[in-house]
This record gives structure tokens, C-alpha cells and sequence, in this order.
């Protein structure tokens, strides 16, 4: 049986990782894994797990060094031996990116008829899977139900508003509750002369509505993160 450095040597050549931080990033666990396996001078076996299940390694090839280095490739399940030294058939480390890695997000509808006036509505609808990057505490993602901001968000869309960020950049996009309407999207403006902010749609039809500057940090949800829609 190789020792842990013969074996952590061969997994960071199959997955062209250089540091703990890029492996522990691939393999998913914390960087103090690695060093606590090192120090007990043993592999997890879930490790070889994941690593078939990702990249189809042989188990017995990164325990040993000997057999085929992939049992699995993108034409199936067949054995095939490792690549020339330095080369691997695809960049596993890509897969450690935030942008790589998947989570599922909650999403909510933007008016609820069960909310009294002075709530904010959070009737849940559904569930989206998202980029890890455009998830996070701070994020709520909304389905848009009006047509109010076409042709720019698309009634459908998916949009995540920033809930931390609700200061006011002038003519940037918010999601604002509004009284018997619920959460809307719109492009806010400062108009200092009358006190009070801008609200407006994308939609020339529609009438421009008004914010006192009092009432915007209570009214004010947060800002326009990102949008999912089909164009």
C-alpha cells in the first residue's frame, strides 16, 4: 500500500491541483481534512469516492499506482490508462470554482394575498438552482409576475435582490414594497428639490410613483443582484 504523500501525489497530478486549498476546493471538504489525514497517514475513502464520481479515477490506480488511471471517460465505463505526465483529459481544478458548484435557492412570489398591508410578502413558490456566487445570506430571488419592467426583465424572470444593499444609487434598480401591490422592481431616482425618490418602470405606459425620503429605508427591499430570464 502507497504511503499518503505517494497517493495525495497522484490525486493532485490527476486533478492538476498544485495546493491543499485548490484540492480541498475539488474535493469539497475543508483544508483541515487534508492536514488531518496527512497526519494520520491515511486517506479517507470517500475521497476516492469523489473522485471516481467526478473525474472517474480508479480507486486502485490512486491507492497503488497500478491499473488503469480512469475507469470512466466521457465515451462510458471503460479502462483507460493515465494520460502523459502533466496532462489530464479536462482541468478538474475548474470544478473548486464558486461559479462550478451549485446550490439551491428559495424562491418567492412577489405579492401574497395572505400578507397584511404593512408586510413584506414571502410566499414561497418554488426552488432554483444558482451558481454558489449568487447565493448567499443576503439574497432573496423573486419571480417576476407583472410586465412592468419589460422589455428589460421579462415577466418570468427570476431575480435576486440584495438585501444588505439598500442605499440609494440614483437611477440603479430596487426591489420596493409598495402598499396593496407587494414587491416591484423599479429604477430609482433621487429628486432632492421635492424630497423624495422616483420610482419608474421600464414600461412608458405606466405613471411614475413616488418615495418619501423618509420612508425608503423601510420600503427600500434591496437591490438588483442578478436576473434570470429567457430572451
Amino acid at each position: 500500500m502507497s504511503t499518503f504523500d505517494e497517493v495525495f501525489e497522484r490525486i493532485k497530478m490527476a486533478t492538476n491541483t498544485r495546493t491543499q486549498v485548490e484540492l480541498a476546493e475539488v474535493l469539497d471538504i475543508r483544508q483541515s481534512s487534508i492536514s488531518d489525514a496527512k497526519r494520520r497517514n491515511s486517506v479517507p475513502s470517500d475521497w476516492y469516492m469523489k473522485l471516481f464520481e467526478k473525474f472517474g479515477l480508479n480507486p486502485d490506480w490512486l491507492k497503488m499506482g497500478s491499473g488503469p488511471m480512469y475507469l470512466r471517460t466521457e465515451q462510458g465505463y471503460q479502462p483507460v490508462d493515465g494520460p502523459a505526465a502533466g496532462q489530464v483529459f479536462e482541468d478538474p481544478a475548474k470544478y473548486g470554482d464558486p461559479d462550478a458548484k451549485s446550490t439551491v435557492v428559495t424562491v418567492y412570489a412577489m405579492h401574497d394575498d395572505q400578507a397584511a398591508e404593512e408586510e413584506l410578502p414571502h410566499k414561497s413558490l418554488s426552488k432554483l438552482s444558482v451558481p454558489q456566487s449568487f447565493a448567499g445570506a443576503a439574497m432573496q430571488v423573486f419571480r417576476v409576475d407583472a410586465t412592468s419592467m419589460e422589455p428589460l426583465i421579462a415577466k418570468g424572470a427570476f431575480v435576486c435582490l440584495d438585501t444588505q444593499q439598500k442605499s440609494i444609487i440614483s437611477g440603479e434598480l430596487y426591489g420596493v414594497f409598495i402598499p396593496y401591490e407587494g414587491i416591484a422592481i423599479r429604477r430609482v431616482f433621487l429628486d432632492a428639490q421635492n424630497q423624495r425618490f422616483i420610482l419608474r418602470s421600464e414600461n412608458p405606459a405606466l405613471p411614475e410613483q413616488y418615495l418619501p425620503l423618509g420612508k425608503h429605508h423601510s420600503s427600500i427591499v434591496g437591490r438588483v443582484s442578478w436576473v434570470l430570464q429567457k430572451l
